[in-house]
């Protein structure tokens, strides 16, 4: 066989292979109005600067060879914004993007990769779980399990998912190790789809109710971020990764500084003048932060705390503030869920925390309790004693009971400051007065507002201030400039910003 027959061969094996699973399979995507794996790794990463790798690959099943381009899983690398990103695409046109011994051996390829070099990792998922005639019976079963660390997260690079369709097997389960996850309207997210749900449980099940959006958005707090289309998903992962470092070694990029989003002279405005009205902390973010960099995560899940990547001065940040808007800002135990992962994403990237306070401490009662509110409260007071980044935290409003740890109180923080307007306390006036002299206001008013008026006197910031349980009182239109100057005097420069990462085994879904 002369050269010029071997790239003849190579050209017709090679265009194959990138035919994915052919014109109809296709032509019907496109007629459901779905992009197809090329086409979303075109959108994905900047003009021509993706590479596949083990573009030849095929089922190891001799049968299935002809009809497996790509085994239905495409890794290769590309930029994004100019920076180096592995990716994992499935492709649904070909077998299901089922998982089978080829490629899973390149999904465990792309995953060392990014481990070893410190590369961030795209999951661009919709498959349909394993591929059952590869994992039947006993020979099937004895090939998995053939590494370890295949599902270990030590967190060396971020990874991102995105769920782009019917998500069962590998889709679910590295969405579920992802430090952020994307979710498209419409995709579903289980460890089986409702035909293998049927026949195991004999139960009709709607995709939606079983993993959709509103259930991972809403109930599980498994999508941190939702979208309407597939282009809005991708640019979703991208927006995302522009907040992150390469890896877990370098600071995040910094971004051109932009002008703050709203008037900081008027930012106390947006608090009301009575501390048991409700609003919305989103506003005080949004004034604080550069104009237009604040990305939320969870905006669903666990309302009264709000967790966001947000930009100062064109500095990365964390953001973690109460919500009165929601429940009063009294903390939930799901609440606790939703903090925690933020810590660890955080910590383990080298991005300082902003903690903004307003809460009347956590909701108690026999729903908590049974959700092991208990537990979960001194999960996140773990996870804070082992955040090595800088902390800043301002009290802003109410700040009572265990919730003022919880919320970096003392020396939780690297800088603790509070506004004039904060009242500290193990609890809110009107309770205490209840639990300490026992007189209730419906009982004895004139009493009640008497011993009431002593317990307010005792909540304001100035005791804690003058024994220097908090570090500074600030005005709240300068808080922006507080929290630009105390990140930047924390920032350890002998470590060059970089963390310890304590946190970096933490679980990644709890």
């Amino acid at each position: 066989m002369s050269h010029a027959d071997k790239m003849a061969e190579f050209s017709r094996r090679e265009k194959e292979q990138l035919a994915m699973g052919g014109a109809n399979k296709l032509a019907a995507r496109r007629a459901a109005g779905k992009l197809n794996v090329r086409e979303r790794l075109e959108i994905f990463f900047d003009p021509g600067t993706f590479r596949e790798i083990g573009v030849f690959s095929r089922s190891s099943r001799p049968e299935a060879a002809d009809r497996s381009p790509t085994d239905g899983k495409i890794i290769g690398s590309g930029k994004v914004e100019g920076r180096s990103v592995l990716a994992v695409a499935n492709d649904m046109t070909v077998l299901g993007a089922s998982s089978a011994a080829t490629n899973m051996k390149k999904i465990e390829y792309i995953r060392s990769l990014s481990c070893d070099k410190g590369l961030p990792l795209v999951f661009l998922g919709e498959s349909t779980g394993a591929r059952i005639p590869d994992s039947m019976g006993a020979l099937g079963m004895a090939q998995a399990g053939q590494n370890p660390a295949q599902y270990r997260r030590l967190r060396q690079a971020p990874w991102i998912s995105a769920l782009l369709g019917p998500c069962y097997g590998s889709s679910a389960w590295y969405t579920a190790v992802s430090d952020v996850s994307v979710m498209l309207k419409g995709a579903v997210m289980a460890v089986s789809s409702p035909k293998v749900t049927k026949v195991a449980l004999g139960e009709e099940t709607d995709p939606q109710e079983l993993g959709g959006l509103k259930l991972h958005s809403e109930v599980t707090g498994m999508a941190d971020l939702a979208a309407e289309s597939e282009e809005e998903a991708l640019g979703l992962v991208r927006r995302t990764l522009s907040f992150l470092p390469t890896h877990a070694q370098e600071p995040p990029p910094l971004a051109e500084p932009a002008p703050p989003g709203g008037d900081q002279e008027k930012i106390l405005d947006l608090l009301p003048q009575e501390s048991h009205q409700v609003y919305e902390v989103r506003k005080i973010i949004r004034t604080l932060a550069d104009k237009g960099e604040f990305l939320e995560l969870k905006p669903k899940f666990a309302r009264p705390c709000v967790t966001a990547l947000a930009r100062l001065e064109g500095r990365t940040v964390g953001l973690v503030a109460n919500n009165p808007a929601h429940g009063a800002g009294a903390l939930t135990a799901d609440c606790c869920d939703k903090v925690i992962s933020f810590l660890v994403l955080c910590d383990s990237f080298n991005i300082p925390l902003v903690m903004l306070v307003d809460t009347p401490g956590f909701l108690i009662g026999k729903a908590g309790e049974r959700q092991k509110v208990v537990g979960r409260i001194m999960n996140w007071m773990n996870a804070l004693s082992l955040v090595t980044v800088p902390i800043v935290s301002v009290i802003m409003g109410k700040s009572y009971g265990q919730a003022y740890l919880n919320m970096a109180g003392g020396k939780y923080s690297s800088a603790f400051a509070a506004w004039p307007t904060a009242r500290l306390s193990f609890m809110g006036p009107e309770p205490a007065v209840n639990v300490v002299h026992s007189v209730r206001q419906e009982e004895d008013p004139q009493r009640f507002k008497e011993l009431l008026g002593r317990m307010e006197r005792n909540v304001e910031p100035w005791d804690a201030a003058g024994i220097f349980g908090l570090h500074d009182i600030i005005d709240p239109a300068q808080t922006r400039e507080y929290l630009v100057r105390m990140l930047e005097l924390h920032t350890d420069r002998l470590k060059g910003g970089i963390g310890q990462h304590l946190l970096c085994n933490w679980p990644t879904t709890f």
